[in-house]
């Protein structure tokens, strides 16, 4: 049986090659022939050792270990170098077979073929090994051995990403782990560890007896156990661990016993079961308060409090996934005045999606629900659920290059137990309306790319829509029985020629974009309530888009022409400059943007009249470090700004800056009565190796006071970041005089392990 040990492999792989070569890793003479008693000389312990190797391999038959392909042993200052390293188990013996060259301390090489290492040399690197692997992670261990299943077990062992986890200046640095017992397994790549313990800067911080990791490389620690603490004033400061109760391969089974100081206890339980072709986690946690009347009016205010949470995914056949999440709980408050989630909604969701080259299928059962300590059941009513919603692609790329055929289809039925409503400034807005609404949409269409005579590029495009909608009317907003039987022809046609020009260092290209596009319906509100297509700001991103709209609920119609341009350049110092710009124009038929929905999508977006305001982007770099990017909405019919935003970062040698400004001109339509104008900035300083401190302010312009002030320190030696970052929001501020504090904890590795969290910390009000 043979693994291949390449630089991009795991962790763990990178352990088993380590630990299986250095066992083998000895010194050699300088010159000449090997002195006969040489591996039987003194050794230093404490000398360095590193191994490397291309390829391992153990045959069970034979009870023999090979590495091969550019062996390096390193030990005490020398460098043996060689094509073939072999451990025979049968006779204990080490050879490096073949070519073998050995360098000493003082440089000196020596040539030779078939080095035997021998002696109490050999037996002293069996009882203290060194590991030191490809990418400086390092694993020492007491003992090591091998079984019959390909198992590499490590006896007393550690690792540690950043080798002896000193750096230049003898500072501790990084994170390491003990146990006592590390079983390695070929066979699936999984490790287990025992009594284990977690080292940060050199401090034990977390301890667990037993764990099972399916493989280092790609979940490494995440399944550790994380000591937690939190402050909220409702339930005082909160002290808890997680601790692995029960785990193998296959199942673990965690308890996180928490104490909060004015609540009491609140037990947690997780199940995860793991099978061939997915998994399955269940999580539960309930606390009896001791002063419920600590949360007021809050939803909190009840003696038991808990939540019950359930996902899974899996792979029944060949390019399918399955899976469901559910969240119950006992109040939409709890899981956050507990720290048990950052999250301000869930989705219950049963579903199926399959994905291949050219098609998508998706069918989801989903019910929304909000997450937050004023949330009620009267606020549950108005999120509506989606029972089923359904969508498929799939695309057929003709033969003899005619172009590529496209199919699409949607299917959304929605239920809503209350209307969803709010009013801003005196402007009314329906987010969904109380009942049942079903909308079904299929498209085909038709395109192909053709290089004309000078470089032009023409893209036409044929296709259709059919809509079939229906609402039950139970709402008093929009009460009544109604459906919608819709069909919509749809063509198009983009033009463009990109002219390029090059110095051979610099590239330029500009590319004038013409497009028409033509719907053949005046019926904008396809899905008579418009519960998906909400959102809506016109920029260069959807400048050539044949439709703006977000979702299916409402579509664009008529002959619209888009009429702009892109300009890219690229220089041979790495810089580069992008700019994209246009206008849309309206040019027949019913204009959809200015048609308003109860959601009032689109009023004042640029495209109600018939010629739209003019979009532009920019976005580049002149300088190593240095990044800037800007977007505006230019009034045309007044030559006045609608929107204007431009940002810009600087990074190089540990600092960084950022600054970014935004204009939105007042648009009544949507009950923003005052311009919003303000500018925002952010500093980091290194002060010392591997710790910055970061500051951030924003200024409201319009209303002339501070907006938001913050700041924070963070340390991040490359293996190990933790920090936190407070901010206080001003008075006109969406969160208006609130205080927060982020934190901030990783651990990483060079073979991609990057785990932890980031996320907001409960603080007191104040």
């Amino acid at each position: 049986m043979t693994r291949s040990q390449g630089h991009g492999r795991g962790l763990l792989r990178a352990l088993l090659l380590g630990a299986s070569l250095c066992l083998f890793a000895l010194p050699a003479a300088a010159q000449g022939l090997v002195p006969t008693d040489f591996f039987n000389a003194p050794i230093d312990p404490a000398s360095p050792t590193g191994v490397e190797a291309n390829v391992l391999s153990f045959n069970a038959k034979t009870n023999t270990v090979e590495a091969s392909g550019g062996v390096v042993l390193k030990s005490s200052g020398y460098i043996v170098t060689g094509e073939k390293l072999i451990y025979d188990r049968n006779t204990n013996s080490v050879k490096m077979a073949g070519a073998v060259t050995v360098t000493d301390p003082s440089g000196n090489v020596m040539e030779t073929t078939d080095l035997d290492i021998t002696g109490g040399m050999k037996q002293a690197f069996f009882n203290a090994l060194t590991i030191t692997a490809y990418d400086g992670s390092r694993i020492t261990a007491d003992s090591a051995d091998y079984d019959s299943v390909l198992q590499s077990i490590y006896n007393n062992a550690s690792y540690a990403p950043c080798g002896e986890c000193i750096d230049g200046k003898g500072r501790r640095i990084g994170w390491s782990v003990n146990a006592s017992k590390i079983v390695h397994s070929s066979d699936d790549n999984s490790v287990t560890l025992e009594n284990s313990t977690l080292y940060l800067l050199g401090i034990p911080v977390a301890w667990v007896p037993y764990l099972w990791l399916p493989d280092l490389s790609e979940s490494a620690l995440s399944r550790a156990p994380r000591p937690s603490v939190s402050y909220a004033e409702d339930t005082g400061v909160g002290v808890g661990v997680s601790v692995n109760v029960y785990g193998n391969k296959w199942t673990d089974v965690w308890l996180s016993p928490k104490f909060f100081s004015r609540q009491g206890f609140l037990l947690g339980a997780e199940w995860e079961q793991r099978f061939e072709n997915g998994s399955f986690r269940v999580r539960a946690s309930g606390i009896n308060q001791w002063d419920p009347g600590a949360f007021g009016t809050e939803v909190g205010n009840r003696d038991w409090r808990g939540a019950i949470q359930t996902s899974g995914t899996f792979t029944p056949i060949e390019n399918w996934e399955t899976g469901w999440s559910y969240t119950a709980f006992s109040d939409a408050g709890y899981l956050e005045d507990y720290a048990l989630t950052t999250a301000k909604s869930t989705t219950n969701e049963v579903y199926a999606t399959h994905v291949s080259e050219q098609t998508y299928f998706d069918i989801r059962l989903q019910q929304f629900n909000q997450l937050g300590v004023t949330v009620t059941d009267a606020d549950q009513n108005k999120q509506g659920a989606n029972l089923p919603v359904t969508r498929f692609e799939h695309i057929i790329d003709l033969e003899d290059d005619m172009g590529r055929l496209a199919f699409e289809g949607h299917l959304r039925n929605v239920v809503r137990n209350a209307n969803s409503t709010t009013a801003v400034n005196g402007v009314n807005y329906v987010y969904g309306y109380q009942g049942t609404k079903t909308h079904a949409t299929l498209q085909a269409s038709w395109q192909k790319q053709i290089v004309g005579g000078g470089g032009f590029v023409f893209t036409p495009y044929v296709g259709g829509r059919a809509d079939f909608s229906y609402y039950d009317g139970k709402s008093v907003l929009l009460p009544g029985e109604a459906s919608l039987l819709s069909a919509t022809p749809i063509a198009a046609i983009d033009v463009r020629y990109p002219l390029m020009a090059s110095n051979g260092a610099d590239v330029h290209i500009i590319e004038p974009i013409a497009q028409l596009v033509y719907r053949g319906s005046d019926t904008t509100m396809l899905g008579i309530t418009n519960d998906d297509a909400q959102s809506f700001v016109f920029d260069d991103t959807n400048l050539f888009s044949y439709n703006r709209f977000s979702g299916y609920d409402r579509q664009e119609t008529g002959l619209r022409a888009n009429i702009g341009g892109r300009y890219q350049a690229n220089f041979d110092n790495g810089s580069y400059l992008e700019l994209i710009g246009g206008q849309s124009f309206q040019l027949a038929g019913a204009n959809a943007f200015s048609s308003v929905d109860h959601a009032n999508t689109g009023v004042g977006g640029g495209l109600g009249n018939s010629a739209s305001y003019a979009v532009l982007g920019a976005y580049g770099s002149f300088t190593p470090g240095l990044t800037f990017g800007a977007k505006t909405q230019l009034d045309t019919s007044a030559w006045t700004l609608a929107r204007f935003g431009a940002g810009a970062s600087y990074s190089a040698d540990g600092y960084g800056a950022t600054l970014d400004y935004r204009y939105i001109r007042a648009n009544p339509g949507l009950g923003q009565l005052l311009d919003q104008h303000e500018i925002t900035g952010g500093l980091t300083i290194p002060v010392a190796d591997y710790w910055s401190l970061k500051t951030n302010a924003a200024w409201d312009l319009s209303a002339n006071s501070w907006l938001q002030v913050g700041g924070g320190v963070v340390y991040d030696d490359g293996y190990l970041t933790f920090g936190a970052n407070a901010q206080r929001n001003g008075a006109t501020h969406t969160s208006p005089n609130s205080t927060s504090v982020l934190a901030t904890f990783a651990i990483k590795a060079p073979a991609g392990l990057n785990v932890g969290y980031s996320g907001a910390v409960p603080t007191p009000n104040f």
